[in-house]
């Protein structure tokens, strides 16, 4: 059953799916003093075994068996898109706290009966890992919360990767199993352009490529949102692995590692599908890094306000204003997994009031669908699930 509030007891966590997402938060879980790993669940006895060796934790093969643990008390699922409505309502049947990643669901009704069943259980539903956790990005909106450079007017974040030709199960190159780049990195550009702009979005305006005919995916967009505020943002993704984005941001990579131009190795698509899978399992071991010298960057994020312009930077941001530029150092001893622990153990003891909530997760995937339909059809689509931030007026309220 669920933690109650307030407890001074490590919080018992359990992790369904251990790829690439699942092992990820290993550490982070291991670093915090408010979570213990006591559970994971698996289909794979190799990579299970792999994964928690060496840790006291229970595996199980199934998501249903690892709920029943005595005492389990939250769940983060990185499972497949596709089963995450199934695990979810899974969890709010056990009573347990939910972590979910993004996207949380391939389509906008099983996200809305997500959301409604945490609720009706009462527990806390988040959504993430995503790049807005980043410390830049948790930067940059305190600069703007203090208000000393004005509203947000243009928010504009590029992002070009290898992203199509990586190790890939089908279901990630398949829209209706939310594959593609527009719902699987759109929702961390998405959840950044929301989080820098206040969460209201009203319209979406895009455009989805497939460009590859041997690998038929959607692999690029280019996104313009409007906010209710008159804020307007981009965002471009393009994952065919030509220019790379380290080029923008001072040759360091998505995790904060410095990667100049010959250190990069760009990825080539599978030969058949059991290769595939075999190469995705191994890349999940060392895929994302627990630690890093330097400042995480997904692409270059650029914010203009009336009175300046703020830009990260591999220490941490600089803030562009008449008076000349501002390099602003940020601590590097956390992860952005690390401040999504943080985030779910206030939510879960009620210290703090939840940004990535199911309602927030809901308005990044609908963004997501959004921007695929406008391409689709060529018209602007407006939004109707859109929240706003903790304490802002209309936040928690769809517009």
């Amino acid at each position: 059953m669920a933690t109650p509030r307030n407890t001074a007891a490590p919080v018992a966590i359990g992790i369904a799916g251990l790829g690439a997402a699942g092992r990820a938060f290993l550490p982070a879980i291991a670093r915090h003093p408010g979570f213990r790993l006591a559970a994971a669940a698996e289909p794979s006895a190799q990579v299970r075994a792999e994964a928690l060796a060496g840790l006291d934790a229970k595996g199980y093969d199934s998501v249903q068996a690892m709920l029943a643990h005595p005492g389990l008390q939250a769940v983060y699922i990185a499972t497949p898109t596709a089963l995450h409505p199934q695990h979810v309502l899974q969890a709010c049947a056990a009573g347990v706290h939910i972590l979910v990643e993004k996207p949380m669901a391939t389509g906008l009704d099983e996200a809305r009966a997500m959301v409604q069943a945490a609720q009706r259980a009462g527990v806390i539903m988040l959504v993430g890992h995503s790049h807005s956790y980043d410390m830049p990005i948790h930067a940059m909106r305190r600069i703007i919360d203090e208000g000393g450079l004005g509203r947000v007017r243009m928010v504009n974040t590029w992002c070009y990767t290898d992203w199509v030709y990586r190790p890939r199960r089908p279901d990630e190159l398949d829209e209706q199993q939310g594959g593609g780049v527009t719902y699987r990195q759109g929702s961390h550009q998405f959840d950044i352009i929301r989080l820098l702009c206040g969460g209201q979005a009203q319209s979406v305006r895009a455009r989805t490529f497939d460009m590859d005919t041997s690998r038929r995916v959607i692999g690029a967009h280019v996104a313009y949102l409007d906010f209710a505020d008159g804020a307007a943002a981009t965002a471009v993704y393009n994952g065919y692995g030509r220019f790379s984005s380290m080029d923008l941001t001072f040759d360091v990579s998505e995790w904060g590692h410095r990667q100049p131009p010959g250190s990069r190795r760009w990825a080539s698509p599978g030969a058949d599908p059991r290769a595939e899978l075999a190469a995705k399992q191994a890349r999940a071991r060392s895929a994302i890094p627990a630690d890093a010298p330097l400042q995480p960057f997904f692409g270059l994020t650029l914010v203009s306000c009336e009175g300046g312009d703020i830009r990260q930077s591999p220490q941490g941001l600089q803030v562009f204003t008449p008076h000349g530029a501002e390099e602003i150092s940020l601590p590097s001893d956390r992860s952005p997994r690390d401040l999504v622990m943080d985030e779910f153990h206030g939510a879960i003891t009620g210290r703090n009031p939840a940004i990535h909530n199911g309602h927030w997760g809901l308005a990044n995937l609908e963004v997501c669908a959004a921007a695929i339909e406008s391409s689709r059809t060529g018209a602007e689509v407006s939004l109707h699930e859109q929240v706003g931030l903790p304490g802002s007026h209309g936040s928690g309220q769809k517009k």
